[in-house]
């Protein structure tokens, strides 16, 4: 039986087809020493904190608890891959690091108190219109939802009818959401996403289905 037959079974009654869906669950990675106070971007060394530990290891837990999660996937910087690797410890996987999970290229903004870009004229264009907005020498919101896209191009591509489970950051997490649910890129800031919560998307032939998002400490979904 082939692996496309194996995934979308055909109903011998109705004729129609019994399909798998491919599940996404996304993952912020935990607290870090700046969370809510540095807009830290890509910049490299950024560890979680004690608490942004805890958090991974609970989040793993019950993570674990799923059926069949068949890759983990992380953004490349430290505070993803290691919110990712007691998950990667319990099931026994690998952790594979995917750029397109990177966070957003905030360039000239990347390192600066939050505090201090709140006062700036751009930051209300953050606010009310990304779409329109690129950050000074760095990528635009634009920009990161192609990329966004792409991954999900990827997911579907590669594991097809399974459970993939991503680390990523706020913003790219709230732009998987924004794109499932048909929303214009400019609302993506209505959305929400918590230091280390998981959101979930089942990605069908019939289109993207959003099964929950941010949440924390109970999964309150079956993925199949």
């Amino acid at each position: 039986m082939s692996e496309q037959n194996k995934q979308d079974k055909t109903d011998q009654n109705t004729g129609t087809v019994n399909e798998t869906p491919t599940t996404l669950l996304l993952v912020r990675h935990g607290n870090t020493p700046t969370t809510g106070k540095i807009l830290p971007g890509r910049a490299p060394g950024l560890d979680l904190s004690d608490q942004g530990l805890q958090q991974a290891e609970e989040v793993a837990q019950q993570l674990s608890q799923l059926e069949a999660i068949a890759e983990i996937y992380s953004s490349p910087l430290e505070r993803a891959q290691q919110t990712a690797t007691p998950l990667a410890k319990l099931i026994s996987r690998e952790v594979r690091i995917h750029k397109l999970l990177n966070e957003c290229d905030f360039g000239e903004w990347t390192g600066r108190e939050l505090k201090e870009l709140y006062k700036l004229p751009e930051w209300q264009q953050v606010q009310k219109s990304p779409s329109t907005f690129r950050f000074p020498s760095g990528e635009s919101f634009m920009e990161m939802q192609a990329r966004v896209s792409a991954f999900v191009e990827f997911v579907q591509r590669e594991n097809k009818g399974k459970i993939v489970v991503a680390y990523s950051h706020a913003d790219p997490i709230k732009t998987f959401l924004c794109n499932a649910l048909g929303m214009h890129l400019d609302m993506f800031q209505r959305l929400t996403v918590g230091t280390c919560s998981v959101s979930a998307i089942s990605y069908t032939s019939s289109g993207p289905v959003v099964l929950g998002s941010n949440w924390h400490k109970q999964l309150s979904v079956k993925v199949s």
